[in-house]
């Protein structure tokens, strides 16, 4: 009987070695990069990591100052592309990210980006004004309905993205979930596989956000239009941002939009009604050419904006 047990204890230990080098070898699970809080309450990654997305067919970056994606040779003409995970963009190799296409359609201008997925827009925010210091020309931001919403306590209560009481006019900085059981389950690639084909409980953030209907949208705007203008009133009396644009999702509500015009951002709609080829078959996040195409409408935004400005700052005599 002992000798038994001692062959089924050494079957399984040689099964779960096989399995782990199977597994990292087949890159059959996405390498997830470790996180910080940084000294400002910031969620970011820990500087300096590489990993495989899922298949391994590209590799993601996490750079020196702790953002996804490779830095720019020059802070020049500097313009940030502050986002969640459509910006974090894991799922596509670094030439397919914001920041590439924006410098391919503005060569005289540089981009560099911050981004994570949960980002809220509050929190988007926070990340700018550490960013400001970097003296950017013009800061783009992109958000969409739920980053809105995931902004204010009272409306959608989450304790792992940062977001604003509007009660007590305070920012309630996010909080990492189980980040021992994170790091455990993110290094040992055979129990993360079981982990999220057998799902025991939601303790793992995704790097995808769910889908909100148009009839869940246009009821949100109805119920809490009050909170979404205390939210953008607070961010006017906090931050700059005459020097930031809201670079909004295809499908946005427009009551959001007119809001955070009235109150003096520069907005963009990106428009993906003509070409249903933006998104992953399995997956809401953008594609290369989905991403190429955004950014050849903010190009064309930006073009006009910033020339508009110059004009404005050097009239003619």
């Amino acid at each position: 009987m002992k000798k038994l047990l001692i062959n089924i204890i050494l079957f399984f230990l040689i099964a779960i070695v096989v399995g782990e080098v199977v597994v990292r070898l087949t890159h059959t699970m996405s390498d997830i990069p470790q996180r910080t809080i940084d000294e400002h309450g910031i969620q970011k990654y820990f500087p300096n990591q590489n990993g495989y997305w899922k298949g391994g067919d590209h590799q993601w970056v996490i750079n020196k100052l702790g953002w996804p994606g490779e830095l720019p040779q020059s802070y020049d003409n500097l313009i940030m592309v502050i986002g969640d995970s459509f910006i974090e963009n894991f799922m596509n190799p670094n030439e397919c990210h914001q920041s590439a296409f924006l410098k391919t359609n503005m060569k005289d201008y540089n981009f560099m980006e911050a981004a994570r997925a949960g980002v809220s827009l509050i929190e988007a925010m926070e990340i700018s004004k550490q960013m400001d210091s970097l003296l950017p020309v013009n800061t783009l931001i992109y958000v969409n309905d739920t980053d809105f919403y995931e902004s204010i306590t009272e409306v959608k209560p989450m304790s792992d993205i940062t977001q604003l009481n509007i009660k007590t006019n305070t920012i309630v900085y996010g909080e990492m979930k189980a980040p021992g059981l994170k790091k455990i389950l993110y290094n040992w690639k055979l129990m993360y596989y079981f982990y999220n084909r057998f799902p025991l409980e939601n303790l793992i953030n995704k790097n995808t956000e769910p889908k909100i209907t148009h009839t869940e949208m246009d009821n949100d705007v109805l119920e809490y239009s009050t909170e979404v203008k205390q939210l953008i009133d607070f961010i006017k009396q906090k931050y700059t941002i005459n020097d930031k644009t809201l670079v909004f999702h295809p499908n946005v509500n427009p009551s959001i939009i007119e809001i955070c015009k009235n109150a003096g951002f520069g907005t963009i709609l990106l428009d993906s009604s003509n070409d249903n080829t933006w998104t992953f078959d399995y997956d809401h996040h953008w594609t290369c050419y989905g991403h190429e195409k955004a950014a050849e409408q903010v190009a064309s935004y930006l073009k006009e904006r910033l020339h508009n400005i110059s004009e404005i700052k050097s009239p003619q005599l």
